[in-house]
């Protein structure tokens, strides 16, 4: 999926899923550096027009493959290259 991309609700495709593609098309062009954060839940809610729950999954599909990795009362952040082949 294009990092460019937006949710398509009438898509195959669910919701969390086309976004979990998004970020990581995003991550793969370099919009958020390895140990840097991304957006927060608030301004991917706003950006994407999708509940906050919906965003939630979308990066928790991201932390189970590795890509992300989350700090309680900081936010989510890319993981380091090595990180992701877990």
């Amino acid at each position: 999926m294009d990092a460019d991309a937006e949710i398509d609700h009438g898509a195959p495709l669910t919701p969390y899923r086309q976004l979990a593609e998004i970020l990581r098309a995003r991550i793969a062009r370099g919009d958020w550096a390895p140990g840097r954060a991304i957006a927060s839940e608030t301004q991917l809610v706003q950006q994407y027009g999708l509940a906050r729950s919906t965003v939630r999954r979308s990066i928790a599909v991201l932390v189970d493959e590795g890509l992300l990795f989350t700090v309680p009362q900081r936010g989510t952040f890319v993981a380091e290259r090595g990180e992701s082949l877990r």
